[in-house]
């Protein structure tokens, strides 16, 4: 064990414990495969460094900043942009601006996406009122007249999200 890996080790058994790869993969959801992926690109910001027998160990922080990777992920950011939003991380303060900015993009991205949902929800919608109403008898409109005019109304519109019946 190095001096750095021990004394991480050391801050870590002060802290609120130290965790195993399957303990992680537990508290994340993430596989250990995946933990093992995660720490080989860089999506960790500290070293995980390695306790008695060579097995990984963790600490609190750790499983936080996995927890975040999680979340940028499922957003849609792309690894490099969480590898580069890491490094960052890593290198401490002075570079808020920097982070802002990729954190930014990443919003604006994500609100495109939401926004995208939305138009595809209300097209679901539009789409389950019909079915309803046809089942109701209140429409008085068949499967085939509801297909038809699920495409009469998305040609009603410029919005190319309402054309999809």
């Amino acid at each position: 064990m190095t001096r750095d890996q021990a004394r991480i080790l050391g801050s870590m058994a002060g802290s609120k414990g130290i965790l195993r790869i399957g303990q992680v993969a537990e508290r994340t959801g993430l596989s250990v495969h995946a933990l093992r992926f995660y720490e080989q690109e860089g999506l960790l910001v500290n070293p995980v460094p390695r306790g008695p027998g060579g097995r990984r160990v963790y600490s609190e922080q750790d499983v936080d900043w996995l927890n975040l990777c999680i979340i940028l992920r499922a957003s849609g950011m792309p690894l490099p942009e969480i590898r580069r939003y890491t490094e960052l991380a890593r290198q401490g303060a002075g570079n808020e601006q920097e982070r802002i900015e990729l954190l930014r993009r990443h919003q604006d991205q994500v609100a495109d996406q939401m926004k995208q949902l939305e138009q595809c929800l209300d097209v679901i919608n539009f789409k389950v009122r019909v079915y309803e109403d046809i089942l109701d008898g209140a429409g008085g409109h068949s499967c085939d007249a509801a297909v038809q005019l699920g495409n009469e109304e998305s040609r009603q519109t410029t919005d190319p999200l309402e054309s999809i019946i």
